[in-house]
């Protein structure tokens, strides 16, 4: 299997990562438009902006978190020439799982929903994590 194929579902995060800062200037914006937040403030207090800046605004910290360790393991099966078609079921289940996240977190942030999507992703972090590990060692 052509081991660049791994890139798309990387390109698919670092787009989502992308697309959410333009949401986050987009919704700063608008706040600033119409008054509803006081920009003074805003220069040393995160938490002074709206609850829908805000929302934005810690799901761009999540992806600096679990997502960093997708990055790693799918650069480690590039550079091992080891993706298979597991190995992208799972990268790009993972990818389906931060894409609702963020959609969840954004929108409503019904928590139960973001958790139990969390919990998938992550789980597709540890099989990928396991299938590195059975191919480092030989087994795979």
């Amino acid at each position: 299997m052509e081991a660049t194929l791994i890139l798309w579902p990387v390109l698919a995060q670092i787009f989502l990562t992308l697309f959410l800062f333009l949401l986050l200037g987009l919704r700063k914006t608008k706040a600033i438009k119409t008054g509803s937040v006081d920009r003074q403030k805003t220069a040393l207090h995160n938490h002074a902006w709206p609850d829908d800046v805000l929302k934005v605004s810690n799901n761009i910290q999540n992806q600096f978190q679990t997502p960093v360790l997708f990055y790693i393991l799918s650069l480690l099966f590039l550079v091992l020439d080891s993706v298979s078609v597991g190995v992208l079921f799972f990268a790009w289940t993972y990818i389906i799982t931060r894409l609702i996240h963020a959609y969840v977190h954004v929108g409503e942030n019904y928590v139960p929903v973001r958790f139990k999507v969390f919990i998938v992703g992550s789980l597709c972090l540890t099989i990928l994590s396991v299938i590195l590990v059975l191919t480092l060692s030989g087994v795979l």
